[in-house]
């Protein structure tokens, strides 16, 4: 039995809507297309998504082709950044650096590292719990990244963030076995990415 940790691919920005009820984009859209041609996406016995619009959007996907409900767990979203709302681009990945370079701060009003990390790893943990087969936990790439740091044992840095958006890794959920690289969804089921690791 695997955890499969997805983020949803990209989204369509906009400024005027809060960030959790952004949708996917067009290109969001059809990367979903490589997302269910994986392999293990048959074996999935359970599926998890995050409550963000986006989030869901992609669990859709998946529960599309496996007939599969899909639960929510608020603990699943992204780490909290309604302190400052939408941030142009350079100013964004600014405070995302900040983010996981200062893991017990909160930077800029943003949720701590710290506690968006021990809320996804008990989101993840009650997602595996009593499954069947395969879990399909669908997320967000900061809280994916912390959750991967977590199953590694290592220090929050973002060095182990995700390629792009749309990506995956997995994990044995026993042991912690297997954990990482993240895989960008891409054509023929997946995109090579840099090395993610020491």
């Amino acid at each position: 039995m695997r955890v499969h940790v997805v983020t949803h691919p990209e989204v369509r920005v906009d400024p005027a809507v809060p960030v959790p009820e952004w949708g996917l984009s067009d290109a969001g859209r059809a990367r979903l297309a490589h997302l269910v041609a994986l392999p293990w996406v048959p074996d999935l016995a359970r599926i998890v998504s995050s409550a963000e619009h986006k989030a869901r959007e992609t669990a859709a996907a998946l529960a599309e082709v496996t007939g599969l409900p899909v639960g929510v767990d608020l603990e699943l979203g992204e780490n909290d950044r309604s302190a400052t709302g939408f941030l142009p681009p350079a100013e964004f990945e600014a405070t995302a650096d900040a983010f996981f370079a200062r893991p017990a701060e909160s930077v800029r009003g943003w949720e701590r590292a710290v506690d968006a990390q021990a809320r996804v790893v008990a989101a993840a943990a009650r997602a595996a719990a009593g499954a069947a087969g395969d879990v399909a936990v669908v997320c967000h790439g900061g809280v994916g990244t912390l959750l991967l740091c977590a199953v590694l044992g290592v220090p929050v840095d973002r060095r182990w963030d995700q390629p792009g958006q749309g990506s995956v890794w997995s994990y044995d959920p026993a042991t912690g076995r297997g954990a990482g690289p993240w895989t960008r969804l891409g054509p023929g089921g997946t995109e090579p990415v840099a090395t993610v690791g020491p």
